[in-house]
């Protein structure tokens, strides 16, 4: 069993859940999708119950008339969902299976983007991007705005913001509301797997002129 599961607070949202059972989510969003639901025993369970509950309904769906019953055992699914039978979290350092797949086996690439923060990209298009990111204990993100959904995930230490505080595990759903600026919290470094839309809003000159750079 995962040691930290019972510690994660911060968990995946159901329309993000729903999203990535339906297989409908982008590719970023989903590897921090996939890589959270290794690592927490909550968010697979609810996923386990999403992924039964559209089985459910595509049942329902070949009959002329979905019944009662039928609607009522698809939402009992997602009300009650199953515990797996064996957790998937698997890893290589601080790195679940999922992003260990998406770096090929092999240790992250990374880049210096200021002040002892690296990233590491992953995958970037037109839909947006995803990344690792190493942030040295104590240092912060430059204080910056959101264009959509950012989704950041903790690997290893933690990070706290205007919010709250994200451990290992934890994932932080920012939408176009929230402007903060992340820090890295005492002790050792965070590493993050973040995922986005769209280029972020930062506040600051500097960070504006090497966004297109670093793609952030």
């Amino acid at each position: 069993m995962t040691s930290f599961s019972q510690d994660i607070t911060h968990h995946i949202s159901e329309p993000l859940l729903a999203a990535y059972a339906a297989g409908s989510l982008d590719w970023h969003y989903s590897l921090v999708v996939a890589a959270h639901v290794s690592m927490c025993d909550e968010c697979r369970a609810r996923l386990t119950a999403h992924e039964a509950a559209g089985g459910a309904v595509m049942e329902c769906s070949m009959a002329q008339d979905i019944s009662a019953d039928c609607k009522s055992d698809v939402m009992s699914m997602l009300d009650s969902p199953a515990k797996p039978d064996a957790p998937v979290y698997s890893k290589s350092g601080v790195f679940p299976a999922p992003v260990m797949a998406a770096l090929k086996g092999k240790p992250p690439k990374w880049k210096a983007v200021g002040f002892g923060v690296r990233q590491s990209i992953l995958h970037s298009d037109a839909s947006g991007s995803v990344r690792l990111l190493y942030i040295p204990a104590g240092e912060a993100v430059p204080e910056h705005g959101h264009r959509g959904i950012e989704l950041t995930l903790v690997l290893q230490g933690s990070f706290s913001d205007e919010t709250g505080r994200f451990g290992v595990g934890d994932v932080e759903i920012a939408g176009d509301d929230l402007d903060h600026a992340p820090i890295a919290d005492k002790g050792e470094a965070c590493i993050c797997l973040a995922a986005t839309g769209a280029p972020l809003r930062f506040h600051s000159l500097i960070p504006r002129i090497f966004q297109p750079i670093f793609r952030i």
